[in-house]
C-alpha cells in the first residue's frame, strides 16, 4: 500500500500539465476516483483505477480535489478525479407533504441541498436504498422523485443556496 503525506499541486498547473500529458501518451497516469463527499476528508484508504491501493493521510493545510496530483515520477503519475455526485430530487406535491417529507429526511440525516420547492439529496448509496425509507409518500403519490447527476442539480439549487448545515451527517471516526 501506498502511502500519500501530501497534494503535490494540480494538473491544471504548468509545473504538471506537461509532464502528465507526456505520461498520459504511455499510459502511465492511473486516476483515484473520490467520490465528492470524501474530498474533504484527509484520512482515506482508497483504490486507483489500476488497483494500487492508497493511504491518504493528509496534513491539516492540505485537501483532495478533482485534478489533485498525488504522485509524478519519471514513468508513472496518480491524479484525484471526483466522481460526480448525484442527487435524489424530492417534490413534495402540497405543503403537508412538504412537512411530512421534511421531517422523515432530518430523522433520517440525510445530507440535503434546497433547490426552490423541491428537496434535493445527496446519494451516498443506491437510490432504492433512499426511496424505500419514504416508500409511503412515494406510493401514495405524495412526492415525486427523480435521480439527478450533479450538474442537473446545481441548476435547481444556485450555488448560493445554503446546504441543510443542520443535517450534514457524516461520522468519519478516525478522521482528524
Amino acid at each position: 500500500m501506498r502511502r500519500i503525506e501530501h497534494v503535490l499541486g494540480s494538473r491544471l498547473e504548468p509545473d504538471f500539465s506537461e509532464e502528465l500529458h507526456r505520461l498520459e501518451h504511455q499510459g502511465a497516469v492511473d486516476v483515484v476516483t473520490v467520490p465528492s463527499a470524501d474530498l474533504a476528508r484527509r484520512r482515506l484508504l482508497i483504490a486507483t483505477r489500476s488497483g494500487e491501493e492508497l493511504a491518504i493521510a493528509l496534513p491539516r493545510t492540505e485537501r483532495l480535489f478533482d485534478g489533485a496530483v498525488l504522485l509524478l515520477e519519471a514513468d508513472r503519475a496518480i491524479v484525484v478525479r471526483a466522481a460526480t455526485e448525484r442527487w435524489l430530487r424530492l417534490e413534495p406535491r402540497s405543503i403537508s407533504d412538504a412537512v411530512e417529507l421534511g421531517y422523515q429526511v432530518g430523522n433520517l440525516h440525510w445530507r440535503v441541498r434546497f433547490g426552490g420547492e423541491v428537496l434535493l439529496v445527496a446519494l451516498e448509496g443506491r437510490p432504492e436504498d433512499y426511496t424505500t425509507r419514504i416508500e409511503n409518500l412515494i406510493s401514495a403519490r405524495r412526492v415525486a422523485v427523480t435521480v439527478l447527476d450533479e450538474d442537473a442539480a446545481d441548476a435547481l439549487a444556485p450555488a448560493d443556496a445554503a446546504p441543510s448545515a443542520g443535517h450534514d451527517h457524516h461520522h468519519h471516526h478516525g478522521d482528524h
